[in-house]
């Protein structure tokens, strides 16, 4: 039997934290819920975690706090934050303390399970393998990628990509077959995660849509309010 994995929950509304604590169980996860961030953080120091999820705004110890003394702690502990807020300055201060992800109250239940489990696969595979680092050179399936000369070659296609283009479809191919999350793209391509931005990065998505169409075992799927995936067939 494969051993669960363990999460550490950190929620100061009891109410959802038990029945959050509780969906987890039941999708196999070895669950410790703490109510607030003191608290989080003794747990934390107490046992071995494979993953945190924590609330942001949290009395006695906030949730980007507690997040920074995790890391000094175990930097390679990855880390989620749920909160109710969606402000950019929020999403920014999160990925700059080194969180893994963000997801925002309400949210689809599915998505957080999908959320946790690629997080968990991007920390296993980059512990394992240099799948998720920078790389010049990307050949996946039938088109291969120069991101230093910034050229798509694809069935024998020659593109030329323009900056941006070439650091989205980067980011796409280290996130292949995995979620890449809109807001990660936004604050590190566009540095502003906003309204014209956000429709800026949809529509440099469907520029390179548009540059793979001629390759039919990959396709990138919108996944709704998340961000997106570059889907590669077997």
């Amino acid at each position: 039997m494969d051993k669960k994995v363990k999460l550490l929950l950190v929620e100061d509304d009891p109410s959802f934290g038990a029945v959050l604590k509780d969906y987890l169980s039941i999708h196999d996860y070895d669950v410790t819920l703490s109510v607030d961030g003191e608290d989080g953080l003794e747990k934390f120091k107490a046992d071995n975690f494979d993953i945190c999820l924590s609330d942001v705004m949290m009395p006695k110890k906030d949730g980007f706090t507690l997040a920074k003394e995790i890391i000094d702690i175990n930097p390679d502990v990855p880390i989620i934050f749920l909160t109710a807020k969606n402000m950019r300055e929020d999403i920014l201060t999160g990925y700059k303390l080194g969180a893994n992800d963000y997801i925002t109250k309400p949210f689809d239940s599915e998505v957080l399970l999908y959320k946790i489990n690629a997080v968990l696969q991007r920390n296993s595979n980059s512990s394992t393998s240099s799948e998720y680092e920078d790389k010049e050179i990307y050949e996946i399936s039938n088109f291969k990628f120069n991101t230093r000369l910034r050229q798509l070659e694809v069935n024998g296609k020659m593109h030329k990509l323009s900056p941006k283009e070439n650091e989205l479809l980067k980011l796409l191919c280290k996130y292949k077959n995995d979620l890449m999350p809109r807001e990660e793209a936004l604050t590190k391509i566009w540095h502003n995660d906003n309204y014209f931005t956000s429709r800026s990065m949809d529509v440099y998505i469907a520029k390179i849509r548009k540059l793979l169409k001629d390759d039919d075992d990959v396709e990138i799927v919108n996944i709704h309010g998340e961000g997106f995936r570059l889907l590669v067939k077997d």
